[in-house]
C-alpha cells in the first residue's frame, strides 16, 4: 500500500512493506493507468532506513521510481521490485576455538550472515581468516572494554564461546593411569586447576557480562550464550575442578543476561564431541534434566548449527535449554527440523531461582 508524489526526476513511492526471511518483495502498482509497468521494472530503488535481515516485521521503504518514463498499454499491471536484505552481522567471541570456529565457517557459508569474530592472537586470526574476510577479525581479549566494542560495534547479534578452561596437575595425571594398571591401588582421578589468568570467577562471570553489557551498549539485538549442562548441581565434577565451581559462575552470567533486557537464548551443551555434525538425533531439556539419561554429550557441529538456528528463529527467543544427542544411527535419526526439536519443550525453559547451598553468590 503506499502513496506516490510526483517530483521532477520520476515519482517517489512510500511503501509499507512485509517481508521476511533474505528478500523483501515490494508489490507496486502505477498510479494512474498513464504509468508503465516497465517503468517499475527498470526503476531503482533504494531503502531510506536501515532494515533487519531475516525478522518478520512491517517497515516503511522509500523505493524511487527513475526518470525516463513512458505510457504504456501494460501500465494497468502492477510490478515487482526485489531487494535483497542487508546480511545479518554476527560477533563471535571465543572464535579461535574448536567450537567457535565452526560457528564462524557456518556463518561464513549460509546466506544471510556476515560474522566477525574476536580471537586472542595473530596465530588464530590466520585460522579465522581463511574462514572469513579478514577485515571481519579483531584480535583482543574479552577482559579489554575496548576490543568488546569494536567487535560489537554496528552488530545485530553476539554470539558467547567462551569459557575458562583446567589444566591437568601432572603428578596427578601420572597417579591416576598407575591406579587403573595396577588393579590392588584405589583409583585416583586426576587434579585440575585454573590459572590465575582464566579464573571461572572472571572468564565466566565478570567478562562474560562485560560481553553482554558491550553487546547491549552496541545495541545489539539478541545474544546466544553457549554454556554447560550441571548448572544446577553444586556436586557436579566440574564444580569440584580446583574447588573453583565453574557451573555456578556460569549460571551467574545467565542470570545476569536473562535480567538484562536484551533477547536472548542460552545453549547448555553436554560434553563436546569432535565428531561430524548432522548425522545424530539431538535431545533437549531444562534444568539438567538429561543428566539423568544414558544421552549426555553432543557433537561441536550439532552445537554450532543449533547456534546458527536460533540466531533468528522465533522459538529459541528468551530460551535456555539444554542440548545432548543420541548415538549415530540410534533413534529416529539426524535431526533437521530445529524449530520442532525445540517445540517439545512445551515452553519450558530454566528455572533461575537459586541454588541452595551455592558457594557462589548467585542473583
Amino acid at each position: 500500500h503506499g502513496r506516490h508524489i510526483p517530483s521532477r526526476c520520476g515519482t517517489l513511492l512510500i511503501v509499507t512493506a512485509h517481508y521476511s526471511a533474505r528478500d523483501i518483495v515490494v508489490q507496486t502498482a502505477p498510479h494512474d493507468p498513464a504509468m508503465a509497468a516497465t517503468c517499475a521494472l527498470g526503476a531503482t530503488a533504494t531503502v531510506a532506513r536501515f532494515i533487519q535481515p531475516r525478522v518478520s516485521t512491517q517497515r516503511r521503504l522509500v523505493t524511487k521510481m527513475g526518470g525516463g518514463c513512458r505510457p504504456s498499454r501494460a501500465s494497468k499491471t502492477a510490478a515487482t521490485v526485489t531487494m535483497a536484505a542487508a546480511p545479518m552481522k554476527v560477533a563471535v567471541t571465543g572464535a579461535g576455538g574448536r567450537t567457535g570456529s565452526l560457528v564462524v565457517k557456518l556463518l561464513s557459508e549460509r546466506e544471510g550472515y556476515s560474522p566477525r569474530g574476536l580471537v586472542r592472537s595473530a596465530k588464530s586470526a590466520e585460522k579465522i581468516k581463511g574462514l572469513t574476510d579478514a577485515d571481519a577479525v579483531v584480535i583482543g581479549n574479552i577482559s579489554d572494554p575496548a576490543a568488546l566494542k569494536q567487535l560489537c560495534e554496528g552488530c545485530d547479534a553476539l554470539v558467547i564461546l567462551t569459557s575458562a578452561v583446567p589444566k591437568p596437575r601432572i603428578l596427578s595425571m601420572v597417579k591416576a593411569i598407575v591406579t587403573k594398571v595396577l588393579p590392588w591401588m584405589e583409583n585416583k582421578r586426576p587434579e585440575f586447576y585454573f590459572p590465575d589468568d582464566g579464573l571461572p570467577s572472571d572468564v565466566d562471570w565478570l567478562w562474560q557480562k562485560a560481553q553482554i553489557d558491550a553487546a547491549a551498549a552496541a545495541g545489539v539485538k539478541k545474544v546466544v550464550l553457549v554454556s554447560s549442562m550441571g548448572g544446577t548441581q553444586i556436586d557436579n565434577f566440574l564444580n569440584t575442578m580446583g574447588s573453583a565451581n565453574i557451573l555456578l559462575w556460569k549460571r551467574k552470567a545467565e542470570m545476569y543476561l536473562v535480567g538484562c533486557g536484551v533477547d536472548y537464548t542460552i545453549i547448555h551443551p553436554g560434553g563436546l564431541l569432535n565428531k561430524d555434525g548432522g548425522k545424530r538425533e539431538l535431545l533437549v531439556g531444562v534444568n539438567d534434566e538429561l543428566l539423568a539419561g544414558t544421552s549426555r554429550s553432543v557433537p561441536r557441529a550439532d552445537v554450532a548449527e543449533m547456534v546458527l538456528r536460533c540466531l533468528d528463529m522465533p522459538g529459541a527467543t528468551n530460551l535456555s535449554f539444554d542440548l545432548a544427542s543420541r548415538e549415530e544411527g540410534e533413534g529416529a535419526g539426524p535431526t533437521t527440523d530445529f524449530a520442532t526439536l525445540l517445540g517439545t519443550l512445551q515452553g519450558r525453559t530454566y528455572d533461575y531461582s537459586p541454588v541452595a547451598g551455592s558457594p557462589v553468590p548467585l542473583p
